[in-house]
């Protein structure tokens, strides 16, 4: 097996924090609200609020209408973002070398809804229902037919943590020589299944989610779009360390003890070559759900021997389930891109309840807050899935390049 450098060279990003990087860094790092929106027309007789993508999307190129649904049009507005850096990959590579990686939950699970709404009201499916549009892996297969590669392109799909084990196995491809550059991200979009799913588990929060509270009453779906270019060759940003566990604890509650986050956490330091006080900022998996808080602070306060720096930024995406592992790694490459200012982190937002059977860990909650100018920092994003699935990434900047682990 070859070893090569992982870099994130380019990033699109679509969510409730905006349209684009600029966009999104004023409303992590500023002032701009983002758009959590209240919706009466997910649950039945019920508001409730989530993440929405309130800007117009790019429409698919004609000859792939065939792929149109609102899932395909947030990725695809998120790729025009870096399309520039997508030719320079394929121009640099080929198109055989370059792969598609995604994770994903809910791909178009929503126009399939509509569909058998339309079939049982009229007794016909409309013209527009393709049952593919709701298999796992169209997002990938339409980025693929889109940009006419000719390498591998596939979804992960392990709820909450898809598109952080999207990191893994794109840098496992690479290194294997399968390719010389993947495409990874995630994508996910509202739709009622997903939104009444959680509600009829008590999931889904009475507001705006208040992660850590004692308050805390559950999540607020949201949709979103992340991609990334990975390439061996040049970047500033680096994929530094992935820890991939999975406890099998229940299936839709954490360990108490959080031990699968803690191992995740470990493996990815490990994978990192980097100490625990190495790491100045963690963005928690922070679902505002009583068991994940509780037990994720647990595991943080085990992991690490410093204050490290911690903020949950679902109240700002909602929770953007299969999207999530690429929307909060986004968040960091976003952090790191002005080191040597100090990087910006992100608010906790919530109610400043404290919850006295929760760990006391080092919450940003001041809007602004700026860690101290440097020339290389990491930074660590959770994710924890139903199943047992936990995922932890390391974003890095300023670090001499390290041959990745096998």
């Amino acid at each position: 097996m070859t070893t090569k450098p992982a870099f994130l060279s380019a990033l699109g990003l679509v969510s409730a924090l905006g349209t684009g990087i600029a966009q999104s860094a004023e409303t992590l790092f500023g002032d701009r609200p983002a758009d959590m929106c209240a919706h009466d027309d997910y649950l039945v007789d019920q508001s409730t609020i989530l993440g929405t993508v309130t800007a117009p999307l790019d429409p698919l190129p004609d000859h792939l209408g065939h792929y149109d649904t609102r899932n395909n049009r947030l990725l695809w507005t998120a790729a025009n973002q870096i399309s520039d850096e997508i030719s320079d990959v394929i121009a640099t590579f080929g198109k055989d070398r370059v792969a598609v990686i995604l994770g994903t939950s809910t791909s178009g699970i929503e126009e399939g809804t509509s569909g058998y709404q339309d079939k049982l009201t009229n007794g016909a499916w409309p013209d527009t229902f393709r049952y593919a549009d709701q298999e796992i892996g169209s997002p990938a297969e339409f980025l693929r037919d889109a940009l006419d590669l000719q390498n591998q392109a596939y979804v992960i799909s392990t709820a909450c943590s898809s598109s952080a084990k999207a990191f893994a196995a794109a840098r496992r491809l690479m290194q294997l020589g399968l390719c010389d550059a993947v495409l990874v991200g995630g994508v996910d979009s509202l739709c009622r299944l997903t939104v009444r799913g959680f509600h009829s588990l008590s999931s889904v929060a009475t507001g705006i989610c208040n992660p850590l509270s004692i308050n805390r009453d559950g999540i607020n779906i949201g949709e979103a779009a992340a991609l990334f270019v990975m390439r061996p060759d040049h970047g500033e940003i680096s994929l530094m360390g992935v820890g991939e566990t999975s406890d099998a604890h229940h299936p839709n509650a954490p360990h108490p003890d959080g031990i699968g986050a803690v191992a995740a956490m470990r493996s990815a330091l490990e994978q990192s070559g980097l100490p625990s006080d190495a790491i100045a900022y963690v963005n928690l998996h922070g679902t505002a759900t009583p068991l994940n808080d509780s037990m994720e602070a647990r595991a943080v306060d085990t992991v690490f021997n410093h204050p490290v720096a911690v903020s949950s930024t679902k109240p700002m995406t909602g929770h953007t389930l299969g999207a999530a592992g690429a929307i909060e790694a986004a968040i960091l490459w976003l952090s790191l891109q002005d080191i040597g200012n100090g990087a910006p982190l992100p608010r906790h937002i919530w109610d400043r309840v404290i919850d006295p059977a929760v760990p006391d860990i080092n919450l940003v909650t001041e809007t602004g807050h700026r860690l101290a100018p440097t020339d290389q920092a990491a930074m660590m994003s959770n994710s924890f899935a139903f199943g047992g699935s936990n995922v932890s990434v390391i974003l890095g900047r300023g670090f001499k390049t390290k041959d990745a682990a096998s």
